[in-house]
């Protein structure tokens, strides 16, 4: 027991100090309770007293000085490294980075930009924040923030968004060039919070079926997903395509409130179940808006966690089909262990199963966080993308639906039920080069802040942008240009013919983003996506039988 104290007053000292200032005297005591029922849990103390113990010595006796924090940070992440792909540490710094898109807010100026030329342009200020309100429009230039050069010193964008963001309510001098105007104008914008939206799109994608495209699972995800269908509801909505392709997750609650949406009381949508962990389930409380209608979800290798717990459900209780490729498996659970200043331990805990019993993780060895990392690509390599042949599972990890017993895989990930491979051929390697030396990007915004002011004058709508606007020759002579100064140049004709079929739409798709929304960009690409027109043709054919 002797020891045991010894390491209680080692670590609780810096504890128990952060749970007073923060939390007040019951959560001290609440804290002091928990982590002595952690310690008593721990089976080899003679282990965690070594490493205090070596970490006294250094620190006394080191030959020149150390620093703690980095040392405990390393020691840290070196003991998080050899267990599963998940479980990590991240600093203070990493952990606002981290909660910051799924909080649905933060404090700042309120404006999507992009960095031009060394210099920041704004794409939109968001409507209602702080920078419209003062009057700062599309294709501004930020070139000063409180007196202080930002552009032509090469700074950095985390450097750039530091300087612009700060608490709500302060103020920040902004100094701006303006096409048409000679001088700078200098605007007082005062910060506030601004929204972090998780739904990208939503709009009628054709007569009686609505498209939603969740970009991502947090705070705000429901409420703006459930106004989404309420709009969609009154263009006269029966039926609803969810997009779920490239989004990485996020909030466990957020996927539950999404699934109950669709489903019955009390049918279950996800269960978990750890080592020590007790199995949790979550169940529908059959309060939705959306239990009647046809479902399809959208999915891709890109599509995680929270979202395949969305698409689990959906699958496994017959509400809806899947549609697109093999998810990407992330099914383990992780509880935040915050410490006392402010960083976090995320430690998984237990796996996710789908209402069937599949464990949507797929395997990993421990420690193996390299050969993890590449698993997508060696599924490419495989075929699998291309290929739903190339996908085989063990007889072990069949599984039935829960009410037509259809057969469905466990072994990592969702398998759709109608399998849209990968077109390799459309995206060449030519467009691949000029998207990454960001000429695209680049060449987008340079024709955005030339035509801006004629595109407003020429289309008052989307849909008449959408239905007589397309990319001149001489656009996209430009982009080629820029490509051949940095040895950049399509192979033959033939592999330039095949990259305009894709560029020509991207762009379009770019310039309906800046001059609306991203539903107006989805909008013009949709139009183009193997995987939304194979749903589309999956609802028509349903819907003639």
């Amino acid at each position: 027991m002797k020891r045991i104290a010894i390491i209680a007053i080692a670590i609780l000292s810096a504890l128990s100090l952060h749970a007073q200032m923060q939390q007040g005297i019951d959560a001290k005591r609440a804290n002091m309770i928990q982590f002595f029922q952690y310690l008593q849990g721990i089976k080899d103390k003679e282990a965690v007293l070594k490493y205090i113990t070596a970490m006294a010595y250094i620190e006394n006796l080191y030959v020149d000085s150390v620093d703690t924090q980095k040392m405990t940070e390393a020691s840290l992440r070196g003991m998080l490294e050899d267990m599963d792909p998940h479980s990590t540490y991240a600093t203070p710094k990493e952990v606002k980075a981290f909660n910051e898109p799924l909080q649905g807010t933060f404090d700042g100026i309120g404006v999507q930009f992009n960095i031009l030329e060394d210099t920041l342009v704004v794409i939109q200020p968001v409507i209602n924040g702080p920078s419209e309100k003062v009057g700062i429009v599309a294709g501004d230039r930020i070139i000063t923030v409180n007196d202080t050069a930002i552009a032509g010193v090469k700074m950095s964008k985390e450097e750039i968004m530091k300087r612009l963001r700060g608490p709500k309510g302060t103020n920040v001098k902004l100094g701006i060039i303006r096409s048409g105007i000679k001088d700078m104008l200098y605007f007082n914008v005062t910060r506030d919070k601004i929204p972090v939206k998780s739904i990208d799109a939503v709009y009628m994608i054709r007569p009686q079926i609505g498209y939603i495209r969740i970009g991502s699972f947090g705070a705000t995800t429901h409420a703006e997903f459930v106004e989404g269908l309420k709009e969609l509801k009154k263009k006269g909505m029966r039926d609803l395509i969810i997009d779920l392709e490239d989004n990485g997750g996020g909030y466990l609650q957020a996927a539950v409130d999404i699934a109950n949406e669709f489903l019955a009381a009390d049918e279950l949508i996800v269960y978990t179940k750890g080592r020590v962990i007790q199995r949790q389930e979550f169940r529908a409380k059959g309060n939705g808006m959306m239990k009647e209608g046809r479902v399809v979800i959208l999915t891709n290798e890109f599509t995680a966690s929270a979202a395949e717990i969305v698409s689990g459900a959906i699958q496994d209780q017959d509400r809806g089909i899947i549609v697109g490729r093999r998810t990407f498996g992330k099914g383990l659970v992780q509880r935040p262990v915050d410490l006392p200043d402010g960083s976090m331990i995320r430690l998984t805990v237990a796996h996710y199963y789908t209402p069937s019993g599949r464990c949507i993780q797929k395997p990993y060895k421990k420690g193996e966080k390299e050969a993890y990392a590449h698993d997508l690509d060696n599924r490419f390599k495989h075929g699998e993308f291309t290929n739903a042949d190339s996908i085989h599972f063990a007889d072990s990890l069949r599984f039935e639906t829960l009410k037509k017993q259809r057969p469905v895989y466990g072994g990592g990930g969702i398998m759709p039920d109608y399998f849209v491979p990968l077109d390799t051929t459309r995206y060449t390697t030519f467009h691949k080069q000029l998207a990454a030396k960001q000429i695209i990007i680049n060449a987008n915004l340079k024709y955005m802040d030339k035509n801006r002011a004629q595109f407003k004058k020429l289309y008052k709508t989307f849909d008449e942008f959408n239905e007589k606007y397309q990319v001149p020759e001489s656009y996209l002579n430009s982009i080629f240009e820029e490509g051949k100064k940095k040895n950049i140049e399509p192979k033959d004709e033939k592999d330039k013919e095949k990259t305009l079929a894709y560029l020509r739409p991207q762009l379009k798709a770019l310039i309906a983003r800046d001059l609306w929304d991203l539903t107006e960009y989805f909008r013009v690409w949709n139009e183009n996506s193997d995987i939304v027109n194979k749903a589309l043709e999956v609802l028509e054919t349903d819907a003639a039988h």
